[in-house]
């Protein structure tokens, strides 16, 4: 399904750090249903990678929640990042960096 009208997610890995940004428009359904996603998946696989909002007041047009892994768990954070992508249904984007 290709949602990047909806969530365009960008992976970025480098020696040491991984992260995954999820960029949205600014609806409150996408940002619960992202938070929801990035939850169950750390629930799933008992990793706590850091979270962060790049707005305070959710009033942005675009707005996005970045996931970022480094150091040890660098090396699990492609499971991650598929078990989110997968919760939200995103395998295909324009830019992809995503793959099926």
């Amino acid at each position: 399904m290709n949602r990047c009208h909806e969530i365009t997610a960008n992976v970025r890995m480098e020696e040491r750090y991984a992260g995954l940004s999820l960029v949205f428009k600014g609806e409150e359904s996408l940002r619960a249903e992202i938070e929801e996603a990035i939850e169950a998946t750390k629930k799933q696989t008992g990793l706590n990678p850091l979270i962060f909002d790049n707005s305070k007041d959710h009033h942005e047009a675009k707005q996005a929640l970045y996931i970022e892994f480094s150091d040890e768990v660098q090396r699990e954070s492609g499971a991650f990042f598929e078990l989110v992508l997968k919760e939200l249904k995103i395998d295909k984007c324009e830019n992809d960096v995503v793959g099926a």
